[in-house]
């Protein structure tokens, strides 16, 4: 009765107020982020991208707060795996950076192997943003993200960030080719133009979220349940 109730819960409520996004915890690796979050229980979202990509900026503007993620001017700040919990089930995820940065080789390979290890190790993952320059998108290292997500059943959004950046037909224009690019991963991909800075592609980042908030497994888990449940009645009813 009680995992019915916990199930109900989670699947039956309403849209996700990302706007109640509150910082969780800051952890250098997978080990210290068990620790605090044990039994690795939930849905994570998680967003990766290169360290000039506008990771914090994405999240600031997603959950309408300033300075939910330091922002800063020298990509490269995010050192940590820093997390955002939307509820009791639900929380948002900032990778380490990968890519450009100016820092030394050791710690840049520090931030890659915490980030690698979350990514192999973190049972409720639920969905991967992998966020891109629209203007240089595609490198090797994004789409390394993308191959192994989808291989690992995990759903995408490829988010092609700063795309104040370009004249509306020239952004389109590199959405249709990314999207053309990525089109043998089908839907397990999906491709949007986003900017921080004047809010485009906000309201629909924030339905594909929504969606991953309520994945098909817990809805097919709470039918499981409330058949068990049904059945159990049913043996009480005729003993």
């Amino acid at each position: 009765m009680q995992n019915l109730i916990f199930l109900e819960s989670v699947v039956t409520e309403s849209r996700i107020d990302f706007r109640k996004a509150k910082f969780l915890i800051s952890a250098p690796d997978i080990a210290h982020l068990n620790e605090y979050l044990p039994g690795d229980a939930g849905i994570e979202i998680a967003f990766a991208g290169r360290s000039n990509a506008g990771k914090s900026s994405a999240l600031n503007l997603l959950t309408d707060q300033k300075s939910l993620a330091r922002t800063s001017k020298t990509p490269g700040r995010t050192q940590l795996i820093n997390v955002f919990e939307l509820d009791e089930h639900r929380r948002l995820v900032d990778l380490p950076g990968y890519g450009f940065a100016q820092v030394p080789l050791a710690l840049k390979n520090k931030w890659q192997k915490s980030l690698g290890e979350y990514l192999q190790e973190r049972q409720c993952l639920g969905g991967m943003v992998v966020l891109m320059d629209i203007r240089h998108p595609l490198k090797d290292l994004d789409m390394q993200m993308i191959e192994w997500a989808v291989e690992s059943d995990i759903p995408v959004l490829a988010l092609l960030t700063k795309a104040d950046k370009m004249k509306q037909s020239e952004r389109m224009k590199m959405v249709n080719e990314v999207r053309k690019h990525l089109g043998d991963f089908d839907d397990r991909v999906k491709v949007e133009p986003f900017s921080s800075l004047k809010g485009i592609g906000k309201a629909k980042v924030l339905d594909i979220l929504n969606t991953w908030c309520h994945p098909q497994w817990l809805v097919d888990a709470l039918a499981e349940a409330e058949a068990a449940e049904a059945e159990d009645d049913s043996s009480a009813t005729k003993g």
